[in-house]
């Protein structure tokens, strides 16, 4: 389904339907933190992330209690572990969820194996109905999420990934910076623009804020904690623009982002689907534009 079309009631309202737990194996802390605090906000208690920032002490109370948790997410790393495995198989899992799917294909071959391993956990549950969901995926990455994930026969459900209310626009122009703060003046409202590498993330948030836009920079080598800051500054409209590598906006819930804006050319086709439709999820109209010159195509086969 395409962003903003509502993957995560999928599993959200099944929560509520089916008794026990529902096991939701997510990419990142940032996506599973969002997630939890959304859920918090609606009332929800009985909600649990498994990931390397659970330790010692603190744990192991998780860990006594989990089969208490209606919404339990955790990292495809931290399900090889013998004790979550343990854990788990005191619970009542109803449905087992894979967010992002995506990721296996993209991570799992390459610095997170993991990803290749999360069907090892079907061995302790074993009749429990299976959910990947994603925004993004070729044809052969569909295959391969379901025999990764031991599906026994292929089963695809999918939405048209029309976005009517997204104006796709490239242009080509010498000095993008300049050309981005137009866009930003004629266009009010939340942005995210994307580059290419984390020192440019900073260049190009000095270079808004000291033409009166409001703008952080955002990349993965931040802190944690670092992150969390930026990204709850961006969303509460405190900050108007972030500026940021891919590292940013996966599973990110803001409806109201008038622009995405991209500074140079992204990975892939998809890729560039997945970053421009983070914008009008309101459904409203909303711009995503790609900012091109000449040097670009050069760059990006280097």
């Amino acid at each position: 389904l395409p962003t903003g079309a509502g993957k995560t009631l999928l599993y959200q309202l099944p929560a509520y339907l089916m008794p026990g737990s529902v096991l939701i194996v997510s990419p990142l802390i940032s996506l599973m933190q969002d997630q939890v605090d959304r859920l918090r906000q609606h009332g929800e208690r009985q909600v649990v992330m498994l990931n390397a920032t659970l330790t010692g002490r603190s744990r192991q109370q998780v860990l006594n209690r989990l089969a208490a948790y209606r919404f339990i997410f955790a990292s495809p790393e931290i399900l090889a572990q013998p004790s979550i495995k343990h854990a788990l198989r005191k619970c009542r899992i109803s449905l087992l969820v894979i967010d992002e799917a995506h990721c296996i294909s993209q991570w799992g071959y390459d610095f997170r194996p993991s990803y290749l391993r999360i069907a090892d956990i079907r061995e302790i549950l074993p009749d429990v109905p299976v959910l990947a969901l994603t925004a993004t995926a070729t044809p052969e990455v569909v295959d391969d999420i379901q025999k990764q994930l031991l599906f026994r026969e292929p089963n695809l459900f999918q939405k048209s990934f029309q976005r009517s209310n997204l104006v796709y626009v490239v242009r080509t122009v010498e000095n993008k910076d300049e050309h981005l703060l137009k866009i930003l003046n004629s266009v009010p409202g939340t942005s995210v623009v994307y580059v290419r590498n984390r020192k440019k993330t900073k260049e190009v948030a000095d270079f808004l804020n000291q033409n009166g836009i409001s703008a952080e920079n955002f990349h993965a080598g931040l802190k944690n904690e670092t992150k969390d800051a930026k990204q709850g500054r961006w969303k509460s409209g405190e900050t108007r623009v972030i500026v940021s590598t891919n590292a940013f906006g996966m599973g990110i819930d803001k409806a109201e982002v008038r622009t995405v804006v991209h500074m140079d050319l992204p990975d892939s086709v998809e890729a560039y689907f997945q970053e421009a439709g983070r914008a009008g999820r309101d459904e409203k109209k909303a711009f995503a534009v790609m900012l091109y010159n000449n040097g670009d195509a050069v760059k990006m086969r280097k």
